[in-house]
């Protein structure tokens, strides 16, 4: 079961790999039914056999918020928010790396390495001094927020910043991994994240009562994410456990869509975005490695990807604090930017269910709290001093 060995693309079209499995096998295993919490309940539906013993902080049973005012404001019966920003080390990443993390303890390595635009590396690192492992992580130098890159601080990741871009550090990273069989890689391109990450279809599904939503919509970056997500209800249906799949809405910051353009032309092929741009950092990524995987799950899903502004990325950020109650860092915003724009444009019909993603906290990245432009006011000890600061 699995993959025997490190290998993580294709060696012939040098495409990321995918585990594939027997659908009968599959369906029987997942009959077994469902045990435990978090990402290991679901256990039947991932690649281990035997007694395999989880590197885990107990991350996923993130919650599903049903939308009080938000939903309202936009004119939708059903939002529901799903806050992966409470896992472990507050992303979804944590979903992907219990599970490629237990496959490197499993393939007895030692030392494990990734490029990242932060929530990557912050949640490698944690989950490497876990299972005591070395960690070593690449970043864009000048471009990672504070809070991660903290995170993978305390942990105790070798941090090295690259003069470059995302993609060109993970071009350094597989380069390096190629050359050295012995060091894991943890970015997306590794199948077992993919895995991990599924289960996000799977508890959307659970925490819905055993149902799917009409559409379900995340931001996307390198693309592991959309992928992994239409990869787990795809697979609800193959064991029969769901007669339907949601559309999934994919969506890119302006600056760096490069799906987003591909998407909207009919293209087969990638357009990489040289140097892309946004404040929403963790999806600031113009040459996305799961590309091709991301299309199809947009296309099959009868879907889309699609782009919006920083603007309205920050506007987003700032309405969905305000209206629910739920801090999320830029790029999670994005979800809820989405959202409008496509009931605006008449994607997504005001009687549809709709499920958003927030990928990841927002004190991740407590900078742009401040892009929000709120003034803060300081006033003297005593009532009265409070009551002019407060205009009351």
């Amino acid at each position: 079961m699995g993959i025997e060995g490190p290998m993580y693309t294709c060696p012939m079209c040098g495409e990321p790999l995918t585990i594939v499995y027997n659908k009968g096998y599959l369906k029987g295993r997942a009959l077994e039914g469902f045990r435990g919490r978090g990402v290991w309940r679901y256990s039947p539906m991932l690649p281990f056999e035997g007694d395999v013993k989880p590197v885990s902080l107990n991350e996923g049973d993130t919650p599903l918020h049903r939308s009080l005012r938000l939903g309202g404001k936009l004119g939708l019966e059903e939002l529901l928010l799903k806050n992966e920003g409470l896992n472990p080390t507050a992303s979804f990443k944590d979903r992907g790396m219990t599970v490629a993390v237990t496959d490197a303890v499993r393939r007895k390595a030692s030392r494990v390495i990734c490029a990242s635009t932060g929530n990557t590396a912050a949640s490698v690192a944690a989950y490497a001094a876990r299972a005591g492992l070395k960690s070593y992580v690449l970043v864009p130098s000048g471009i990672v927020a504070r809070g991660k890159l903290a995170q993978a601080v305390a942990y105790g990741a070798r941090i090295v910043k690259v003069r470059g871009s995302f993609d060109e550090a993970l071009e350094i990273v597989m380069e390096t991994v190629s050359r050295d069989g012995d060091i894991y890689l943890m970015n997306s391109v590794n199948p077992y994240r993919i895995e991990g990450q599924k289960t996000l279809a799977f508890e959307v599904w659970e925490q819905m009562g055993g149902r799917t939503p009409d559409w379900l919509v995340l931001p996307v970056g390198n693309a592991g994410n959309i992928t992994a997500v239409w990869k787990g209800f795809k697979e609800l249906t193959e064991v029969g456990l769901t007669q339907r799949t949601p559309h999934i809405l994919g969506v890119q910051a302006e600056g760096a869509s490069p799906l987003a353009r591909a998407f909207e032309m009919g293209f087969d092929e990638l357009v990489p975005v040289e140097n892309p741009e946004t404040y929403a950092t963790a999806i600031r990524i113009g040459k996305p490695i799961s590309w091709r995987r991301a299309l199809a799950a947009a296309r099959e899903s009868g879907g889309s990807i699609i782009s919006v502004s920083d603007d309205s990325i920050l506007e987003a950020q700032k309405t969905l604090a305000r209206m629910e109650g739920v801090f999320v860092e830029p790029a999670s915003a994005a979800s809820i930017a989405g959202l409008e724009k496509a009931m605006e444009d008449g994607l997504i019909g005001d009687e549809d269910s709709v499920v958003a993603v927030l990928t990841g906290h927002g004190l991740k990245d407590p900078d742009s709290a401040i892009r929000m432009g709120v003034e803060e006011v300081e006033a003297e000890p005593g009532p009265e001093a409070l009551a002019m600061a407060l205009g009351v």
